[in-house]
């Protein structure tokens, strides 16, 4: 059966599109298939646990947390939902938690909302995602998230402005748990 160059390259985007890889031997050109929207979900880099490294923490943060947890996981439908964690050296914690699709549209999230109340996402490549939030209906910062290629570390790099309107960015190392 033959296959015209348009055909492969759309059949190439689906799967790059889907958030898997395109790896074909010569001679297997068109006989590639998009994943299940399961297997998208599987091979995401961001699905699971990932701690805070705290020894790697930046200089201009202050004192650091006892300790961070953000968790991925795949809701179905195209949903994920993010949960984080966040125990105070004073025993205090924090829990936060929202449901998203990453098309770019804001969403509520729930429990504390000391940083932001909702916020968009976006996935610009599979090992990528960027949160904007917002918190009373004015940006709170952006977020960018990157997963290492070796899938072990996710880096966040945290974008505002300080107290004295000085933009900044603060950038934040995790390690996988689970």
């Amino acid at each position: 059966m033959a296959y015209s160059h348009a055909s492969i390259r759309l059949a190439a985007a689906a799967v790059l599109i889907a958030g898997g890889s395109l790896l074909l031997q010569p001679g297997e050109a068109g006989r590639a298939a998009a994943p299940s929207a399961s297997a998208a979900a599987e091979q995401s880099p961001f699905i699971g646990e990932w701690e805070l490294d705290l020894t790697r923490m930046p200089d201009t943060y202050g004192p650091p947390p006892k300790r961070v947890t953000f968790a991925f996981e795949d809701a179905g439908s195209g949903e994920w939902v993010t949960k984080v964690d966040i125990a105070a050296p004073d025993g205090s914690s924090r829990h936060i938690a929202i449901r998203y699709r990453r098309d770019g549209r804001a969403v509520q999230g729930e429990g504390d909302d000391a940083d932001g109340d909702s916020a968009a996402f976006s996935a610009p490549a599979p090992n990528v995602l960027v949160m904007s939030m917002a918190k009373n209906k004015a940006s709170a910062g952006v977020r960018v998230y990157t997963v290492s290629g070796d899938g072990k570390e996710m880096t966040e790099a945290a974008a505002n402005v300080d107290a004295q309107g000085a933009p900044f960015v603060r950038t934040f190392h995790f390690r996988r748990i689970r």
